[in-house]
């Protein structure tokens, strides 16, 4: 019997060590878990749990295969005909869905705005949005995006074909402005640290040709300028908020030939989208145009997004406190009239990307347009 207490014992002290260990280790992790989250809403802005949730979104990262060569088709040209070919290649192009697919779709973005954000949150992310792009820049530099040379083949506009359009009397006769010399002039809103703004420079190599970009991140300008291809003869970057109608820019009206908006209308708050397009279009010349591509209604990106990240119908918060709109053509279509522009393209690109190695399928969708003065 006295061996049996003892061993009994023994046992009831491994149990309340045990017991203690496991106390001391959940409250080390949970002070470890509320350390790591002070670190990243102090300095990067943004919670833990934001973070945890954070969306994929091919766009924002290194493009893939089909985004980033030089020599890729334009979109549209591979069909998939037999979906046992389904892994054959990385992407589909024009891939329909089904009416199954649509309504889970709607089903998922309902379920997203139902928990939408409180307004107090959404003013939050509206007057700090520049903040979050600078710690974007900060923290990324220039190494997230890749040079976007598939540009060239989705709108040849941008290359040495392109055809620039007479300067109006009113430009000619205008006070000096930065590139007042130039035959042809192009404006990149939104431009980061330069993924279109330099290939641009360097496919062209044509000392007529101006190119100018903004953004409202003063860090990605700074990356800008600092890059060794900058020259201030053919290029001129500068801080801007395009949707800030006291926002000065450097070139009178009617005298761009071009406007790229890439990836950039989808960041700016629904409500501010048609001043700003109503406002670029008064900067083109007669027969210039805007080049537009952004994320399409019920893109992967948008479908992944968890609860806590809507802000307003098909408007959301990513992680980093950056924003993201997901729109349809005929929403595009409404916008870019009403600023005065003709359509010459509104399409939408429904693409089916694949990793083959994980069998996993990614349904894109993007819209691309050409709007002309």
């Amino acid at each position: 019997m006295d061996h049996c207490g003892h061993q009994y014992k023994t046992w009831r002290l491994w149990i309340l060590y045990l017991v203690m260990l496991t106390r001391n280790a959940r409250n080390f992790i949970t002070r470890f878990y509320h350390c790591v989250q002070t670190v990243f809403t102090r300095y990067i802005g943004v919670t833990l749990a934001m973070a945890e949730s954070q969306t994929f979104d091919t766009e924002r990262e290194s493009p893939k295969p089909e985004e980033g060569e030089v020599k890729r088709p334009q979109f549209g040209g591979r069909f998939l005909t037999n979906p046992e070919d389904v892994f054959q290649h990385n992407a589909w192009d024009n891939v329909e869905w089904d009416e199954e697919q649509e309504m889970t779709a709607r089903k998922k973005t309902q379920e997203q705005l139902n928990s939408a954000l409180s307004t107090e949150k959404q003013e939050e992310y509206e007057e700090l949005a520049d903040e979050y792009w600078n710690k974007f820049y900060q923290i990324h530099q220039n190494r997230f995006f890749k040079d976007r040379h598939w540009l060239f083949t989705e709108f040849p506009e941008l290359g040495p074909d392109g055809k620039p359009n007479e300067d109006v009397k009113s430009v000619v006769d205008s006070p000096a402005f930065p590139g007042q010399g130039a035959k042809r002039r192009i404006l990149e809103v939104g431009c980061g640290v330069g993924n279109t703004v330099f290939p641009i420079l360097q496919t062209n190599n044509d000392p007529e040709l101006m190119v100018y970009c903004c953004d409202f991140s003063s860090t990605a300008v700074q990356l800008v300028k600092e890059h060794p291809d900058y020259n201030p003869d053919t290029c001129h970057a500068f801080v801007c908020d395009v949707t800030d109608d006291k926002a000065e820019i450097p070139v009178p009206d009617q005298s761009l030939d071009i406007i790229i908006l890439i990836f950039v209308l989808s960041a700016i708050s629904p409500e501010k989208m048609q001043y700003v397009l109503n406002r670029l279009a008064q900067l083109l010349k007669p027969g210039g145009k805007i080049l537009f591509r952004d994320y399409g209604r019920y893109d992967l990106a948008q479908l992944r997004f968890k609860k806590g990240h809507c802000l307003s119908e098909n408007f959301y918060v990513r992680g980093d406190g950056t924003r993201v709109y997901f729109f349809t053509q005929e929403e595009l279509r409404n916008m870019l009239t009403k600023a005065g522009l003709t359509e010459e393209q509104n399409h939408i690109d429904r693409r089916l990307q694949v990793n083959r190695g994980r069998q996993l399928k990614m349904y894109r969708v993007w819209i691309q347009c050409k709007y002309r003065k």
